[in-house]
């Protein structure tokens, strides 16, 4: 038996995609390496050397950012959209998608139909509309406006998901809720939401590294300085005629490192969510 499982475990299919895994891990991993060596070069280092080891170990460059680059303005403007952000779209992702997962209504299907359209729309053929939108509502040029278009962009993909999980909990567990007196805010609240928390943080951070990474819209809806997130604080490193590279991946490495943390905190939770249901009992 064991000889079996061995062979099937390593059988020609299995060994394939063992090696397409390696290869996907690898590029994801080198960029990531080359550009904490690169923090700790000087551009002419890069220049000569770019998959080199750094000659020293230095923290000139991380220096200059968060001193000449503003980096800790830039730093709390981000955590402020991305955290605001995410509130408005785990709260509506998941009071949405247990309505439409566990109630039966007439509207159910239009009403998911709509958020599924929301998932098609691309981000660049909204922009004249937003602009106009939020010059009218007064929040342009303001970090509120920036995140409330964030949260927008990213609760259709919250509900889809949410959606898909409310629907496959045991419908056995709301008829005994409501046998011992439960309304349905307390069964959403105190019976199903527990048991999406490996869901919810799949949700937070499918849709947080694209906020906290984002350059178009912050570009195209802030222009003070004090406003700036991260990747447009980045930019002053890059000069009319020259790009201080030490510096911009030193920012890079910083910017990098809240996500890092933040997959290393919710790990647990994110695999949860990945692997629910594929195993029967």
């Amino acid at each position: 038996m064991k000889t079996s499982e061995s062979a099937t475990r390593w059988s020609p299919l299995a060994m394939f995609l063992m090696g397409l895994l390696i290869m996907n891990t690898v590029a994801v991993v080198a960029p990531l390496a080359v550009a904490v060596m690169s923090a700790f070069k000087s551009t002419v280092e890069i220049a000569e050397s770019p998959f080199g080891l750094p000659s020293s170990l230095a923290l000139d460059n991380f220096t200059e950012v968060m001193s000449s680059g503003n980096f800790g303005v830039y730093f709390r403007n981000s955590v402020f959209v991305t955290v605001v952000s995410e509130v408005f779209i785990l709260s509506f992702s998941a009071m949405a998608g247990y309505a439409l997962g566990r109630y039966d209504f007439k509207l159910n299907s239009f009403f998911f139909t709509i958020f599924l359209i929301g998932l098609v729309i691309p981000a660049k053929l909204l922009l004249v509309p937003l602009f106009i939108q939020l010059k009218g509502m007064n929040l342009l040029d303001n970090l509120w406006g920036l995140s409330l278009v964030y949260a927008a962009g990213g609760i259709p993909a919250g509900v889809f998901i949410m959606t898909g999980f409310f629907k496959a909990l045991p419908g056995a567990l709301d008829s005994a809720a409501r046998m011992d007196g439960a309304s349905d805010w307390i069964i959403f609240w105190k019976v199903m939401l527990p048991l999406v928390r490996p869901q919810l943080a799949i949700v937070a951070i499918y849709t947080a590294i694209p906020i906290w990474n984002d350059f178009l819209l912050p570009i195209v809806f802030i222009s003070s300085p004090d406003l700036k997130t991260i990747p447009q604080g980045l930019s002053v490193f890059f000069g009319e005629h020259a790009v201080n590279m030490g510096a911009l991946f030193a920012g890079l490495t910083l910017s990098a490192l809240p996500l890092v943390l933040v997959y290393l905190l919710l790990s647990e939770q994110f695999i949860k969510g990945l692997t629910a249901g594929a195993v029967k009992g």
